[in-house]
Order: C-alpha cells, then structure tokens, then sequence
C-alpha cells in the first residue's frame, strides 16, 4: 500500500541497485578476459600441446610384438609381419594426398579431431578383437591417423602470428616427442613391476586418447589455410616472391628476407580482416582444380633447383629405410633373443633412444658448419655408419648390442633429417615448405610402399626377418656410396671454384698497375 498522495514507482521502472550494476560489470570483464585469451597466440599453442602430448602417450607401443604373439591375441610372427603390419604402409599411402587436400580446405581442425578419433577406434580394436581381419582394419586405422597428422603441424601456422612461428613449433614439436618419452617410460614401468596387464594398459590409453579428443574440440577455427583459404595479395607476394628466387641473381640473405616478407604481408593482412566478414573470406577461398594447379607449378618451381632436389631425394630414401626399420625392429628383437623375455626391456629402449635423438637434433642448432657445401658428403658419410649399425644389428647374438645399435641408427637419421630440413627451408616460404615437406614424404612412402609389397608382405617374397633387415642395411649403404660421391664431387667442385676465383683475385691489381699512368 502506498500513502495517499503519493504514486508508487512500477517495478520495472526501478533504477538498478549497485549491486547488479557491478555484476554486470564483472560479466563484461569477464568476457573481455576469455575473448582476450582466447585471441592470444598462447592459448591455441597450449590446447595443441596438450592433444599433442596425450595423443601420443602410448605405453603399449614398444610391447606391442609380445602383445600380438602372446597369449592376449595368440597371432604369430610371420601374420604380424607379413599380413598385418603391412596394411598401414598401403592405407597410410592411399589416404596421404586426399588427407593432405582435405586437411587445407577444412582448415586443420576438423582433420585434427577425425585423427584422434582414428587414434582411439585404433587402440579399441587393438583391446576387443583377435582376429587377422580386425587387426589389419586397425592399421588401416591407424593409416589414417598417421596420414591426418599434417593436421597437426600445420594447425598452428594458421592462428599465430609469423613472429611466433619458431617457438609455437618448437612447442608443439618438443610435446610430441616428450609424449614418446613418457609413453615408453610409463610402459616399461608398468611392465616391468607388473602393474597392469597389456589389456588394461590399452584401456589407460583410450582414456588418455579420450583427454586428448576433448581437448582438440576446444581448438579455435583458424581463418585461413596454406592453398584454399588464403588472400589474394598474399598469393600475389608469394609468387612474387617465388619469381625472384627462380631468377638466380639474388644471394641466399635476399631469398630469406623475401620468404620473411611473403609470410609477413600475409600475416599482416590477415590481422586486417575483419573476422566476421564472410564475403571476404569466401572470395580469398579458391576451388579445388585452382588449387591443385597452382600445387603442381610451385612444386616443378621448387623442384627446379638442384640442390633442393639432392636434399629431397636423401630425405625420402633415407625416410623410407627408417620407417621400414623402426616398423619391424622388435621382430628382430624376438629373433636375437627368442628364449629370454628382453622384451620387458623395450620401452626403455625407445625411451632412451628418443631423448639421444633429441639432443643430437638440438645439438646441430649450435654446429658452425657450411652444410650447403660439406652437407651432402655428411649425408653420405652418416649413412654410412648408419648402415654399419643395421648390418651390426642384424648378424648379432647380443640383445645389448641389438638395443645400442639401434639407438645409435635413431641418432644418426635424426641428426641428418634435421639438417636437411633446415637446408630444404633456408629458400622457401612456409607455403612452399609444407608442400615439399609433403612430397618427400610422399616419395619417401611411395618407396616403402613398393619394398613391403616386395620383401614383407606375404603375396610377394614374404622374407623372413634377418633378410630384411640384410636388404635395409644394403640399402642404406647404396644412399651412402651416392651420396658420397656426389659430396666428394661438390666439394672438390667449390675448392676449384674458390682457387680460380683468388686467382682473379690476384691477378686483378697486377693488371690495374699496368695501366697505371
């Protein structure tokens, strides 16, 4: 009731109280904080490296020989090799172009998830299903899985800037491997004090692959790609940029700075665009035959290259040669010592051999060495004794000695594939790097694919282990006579080149002096 005379205020009409006025103040601080980190370059960086970290944590991996030949699954050695384990060479190569395709024109996330999810359907066939049939439709899956993790490297190119371009990849790169490292570590562990059986070490994965899906859910949609989604002035600097580094007449210093530019204007660019301007973004995007055509001229550009191309080719031969060996190593392992259980011993094995192989990688960011003239003979002279170790490797009787080789080989592929890819990206844009990146892996699949359908697989020479692993060492010892011979042939080349050009050195003030008045 209110007192005559008086008219009562309606209630809507109310001023608010302080109180509501300061929660909706906080409200609106709040969501400023979240969209503030979710725009900073960090928080993608970090939600990927945690899917990349708990997507690789695999304690079974380096048990996974015992597990399929054991009592659990009760397959033998010859299915495993020769039935099973080639499926994922064949699927990973028939899927690998349409991933790469597919992964560009989705934008990187949707492939990012469809990998986890190929990941956890993977290990839940390898924990529910015994059969040949199922095990060879779990590589397949895995095929999948490896195919779509160009996703992964490529996801964060798109949503920071250029500037951050080193330490994102540097993260998200380090993550993986300490998630190796943990996965081994963890599964000797657990196998060593018999803490769980292989079956529930599977499930502890398909929880960790659970973390690691609902993680890449939360990974914001980048607005861009690499091909389909990309600006048109940003095409137009890096073509430019391609055209004046196929013209030789520039030095390297200028060809970095131009690659730098092209990334830069593109990247400037795209912090000029309004985020929620769909037209803009749909005229930028580019159909599929534009894009497959403009794949195919920067490949013939990039390709054009000499040196480039010698990179290239040893980094496919020696990719192909690795893949094979780390695919089948613990079928050698079960052959050197089938009568004592050194299999316990694995994850330690590949635990240690990931942390050397780290290190040798870092190591080389701290070499002074002019690889683009002693690179190709260091390729030829580090195959070699990578060769030595495969053919040491496979004619000994010692597990020890087996595991110490093996670790040395890791060492050494790694210590070189890192200076080819660095000497591969000196002269390229990223756009350009992602697509050789992509073609030697490509060739380096395509040469595994053809030596398991001929030495592995059971429809063609079905060899037993130790020839492979004889056919593995020559063949990393014909990557190293080519190479050292094409190392030796170059150097020899620059010496001449730098005697003849001291003595144009030389002669040239003798000249000058003739003509002296």
């Amino acid at each position: 009731m209110t007192e005559p005379g008086r008219y009562a205020i309606p209630k809507q009409l109310e001023p608010p109280s302080d109180s509501a006025h300061i929660n909706t103040k906080s409200k609106q601080a709040n969501m400023e904080n979240v969209k503030r980190l979710r725009s900073d370059w960090r928080y993608p960086t970090t939600l990927l490296c945690i899917y990349g970290f708990f997507s690789t944590v695999k304690p079974l991996e380096p048990f996974l020989i015992p597990f399929l030949t054991g009592k659990d699954k009760n397959l033998t050695t010859e299915q495993v090799n020769s039935q099973i384990f080639p499926v994922w060479t064949y699927s990973y190569l028939s899927v690998l172009v349409p991933v790469f395709l597919l992964t560009d024109w989705l934008r990187y996330k949707p492939v990012v998830v469809l990998q986890c999810v190929m990941l956890f359907i993977t290990t839940a066939l390898l924990r529910w299903t015994e059969s040949v049939p199922a095990m060879q439709a779990m590589q397949f899956c895995y095929g999948v899985a490896t195919a779509s993790e160009v996703a992964y490297f490529s996801y964060i190119y798109s949503v920071v800037d250029l500037k951050r371009y080193r330490k994102a990849t540097s993260y998200s790169r380090s993550v993986q491997l300490l998630g190796y490292t943990v996965g081994s570590v963890l599964g000797q562990l657990l196998v060593s004090f018999n803490l769980m059986s292989y079956n529930n070490i599977l499930v502890f994965t398909l929880v960790l692959t659970a973390i690691a899906l609902i993680t890449s859910c939360f990974l914001p949609m980048p607005k861009r790609s690499m091909f389909f989604h990309r600006k048109d002035s940003g095409e137009r600097a890096s073509t430019e940029g391609t055209k004046r580094q196929r013209d030789g007449s520039e030095d390297k210093e200028n060809d970095l700075e131009r690659s730098s530019t092209s990334l830069g204007d593109k990247d400037d660019q795209e912090q000029g665009v309004d985020e929620d301007d769909e037209s803009d973004e749909n005229k930028g995007a580019k159909s599929c035959s534009q894009v497959v055509v403009g794949l195919w001229r920067d490949f013939r550009r990039c390709y054009s290259s000499r040196q480039l191309l010698y990179w290239s080719v040893w980094w496919a031969m020696a990719t192909c040669g690795y893949n094979q060996t780390v695919n089948y190593v613990q079928v050698l392992w079960e052959h050197v010592q089938p009568s004592q259980n050194f299999s316990i011993y694995n994850g330690g094995v590949e635990a240690t051999s990931n942390l050397l192989s780290a290190a040798t990688a870092y190591g080389i960011g701290f070499t002074d060495v002019r690889w683009e003239q002693w690179g190709e003979l260091a390729l030829g002279g580090f195959s070699g004794l990578g060769a030595a170790a495969l053919f040491l490797m496979t004619f000994t009787n010692n597990i020890w000695v087996c595991y110490s080789t093996y670790a040395i080989f890791k060492c050494l592929y790694m210590l070189l594939i890192t200076i080819a890819m660095y000497q591969i990206a000196t002269d390229l844009s990223m756009e350009r790097y992602a697509l050789v990146f992509g073609a030697n892996n490509f060739g380096a699949l395509l040469l595994q694919t053809i030596i398991t359908a001929v030495v592995v697989d059971s429809g063609g020479l079905g060899l037993a282990i130790v020839p492979q692993f004889i056919i593995y060492a020559s063949y990393f010892l014909a990557i190293s006579l080519v190479f050292s011979i094409r190392g030796v042939f170059s150097v020899c080349k620059t010496q001449r080149m730098k005697k003849k050009q001291s003595t144009v050195n030389r002669e040239q003030p003798e000249i000058c002096e003739e003509y002296k008045f």
